[in-house]
């Protein structure tokens, strides 16, 4: 059911416009670019990154959770086995260009990065025409617990196609984000990165719980990153999350949350306006180095050599590996 609290969510991802007078077509030109998906054109937004695949194995997977296959883009190098092990969680919008390059670049890191389509039982984000039909006729639909339920069937697979137990993490971006908390309370693993995910809400049937109200439940510790401002996310919500933290086990306390004063919503996102390079990097620099210091470690052998990526107009431009490696 739709409450107050997707329409927090809309208002972090497009303020200003209302969520009845943006169309999906509107959205993808004007908050997301046109790099998510192939529907949207060949043209990419200057800033989005292309990660190239070189000495990787890519593509997509079906992983059984519940009865139902669910598709999993997967993402690893290429002859290696016994990998750590992250879960790439979407934004509503469901794992497009943007998420498959997130899991392409930790796989350059040495990681078995899987990015589960969590929609595929209530529909395809990209049918509906407006922003308002994604959030209230797919995203509203979908219970948390049957979220949690296709994360450990990811975590389940990965233990038994050359992943690493013992050695798994999570990172989710806005509605991904969250449940990069709530999986961290629910589930065996061993640090999340969670980016500018909703902190509060009411509760209701289909989500029961908020990241504040499982702080003390967290099983492994959480970083947090969030923009200074989100219209969406308020000051307000991270301290009480912060304070949460305190009060919790050792795994709350152990999480840390950052905000960047002069980032909004999405400030990850490369493919939309509200991406901002230099606080992407530094969270990405601190998203490996949360992952590595918490057990989920990779071991690459070297670093790849630099790659191909395409510009605006699709010409050919050398790619520093830093940069695709950093994000």
């Amino acid at each position: 059911m739709w409450n107050g609290d997707l329409d927090t969510d809309f208002d972090s991802l497009s303020p200003g416009r209302s969520s009845s007078a943006l169309s999906r077509r509107d959205f993808v030109r004007s908050a997301l670019g046109v790099g998510f998906a192939a529907a949207a054109g060949p043209v990419m937004a200057q800033t989005a990154i292309s990660t190239p695949a070189d000495g990787l194995l890519v593509g997509d997977v079906q992983i059984e959770s519940g009865g139902q296959k669910i598709p999993v883009y997967r993402a690893q190098p290429k002859g290696k086995t016994d990998l750590p092990v992250v879960l790439v969680v979407s934004e509503i919008f469901g794992v497009h260009e943007y998420i498959a390059d997130v899991a392409r670049r930790l796989a350059h890191q040495g990681y078995l990065a899987l990015a589960p389509d969590l929609f595929v039982r209530q529909g395809d984000p990209m049918a509906y025409g407006s922003i308002a039909e994604v959030m209230s006729k797919v995203i509203a639909k979908v219970p948390d617990a049957q979220v949690l339920q296709d994360l450990d069937a990811c975590r389940d697979w990965a233990a038994s196609h050359g992943g690493k137990p013992g050695h798994v993490g999570i990172t989710g971006f806005c509605w991904g984000g969250r449940f990069v908390w709530l999986y961290c309370a629910h589930a065996p693993v061993q640090a999340g990165v969670a980016w500018y995910g909703r902190l509060v809400g009411t509760p209701s049937e289909l989500s029961p719980k908020n990241p504040v109200d499982i702080a003390k439940d967290l099983k492994a510790p959480v970083l947090g990153l969030y923009g200074g401002k989100d219209q969406g996310i308020t000051q307000d919500s991270i301290e009480q999350m912060r304070k949460a933290l305190a009060a919790g086990d050792a795994a709350a306390r152990a999480s840390e949350i950052v905000v960047y004063p002069d980032a909004g919503h999405g400030f990850h996102a490369d493919y939309r306006p509200s991406y901002n390079a230099k606080d992407a990097q530094d969270g990405w620099n601190r998203a490996l180095a949360w992952l590595r210091q918490h057990q989920v470690v990779a071991f690459a052998d070297e670093p790849p050599q630099d790659g191909m990526c395409q510009t605006e107009r699709g010409l050919p431009q050398t790619f520093p590996v830093d940069q695709y490696l950093k994000g």
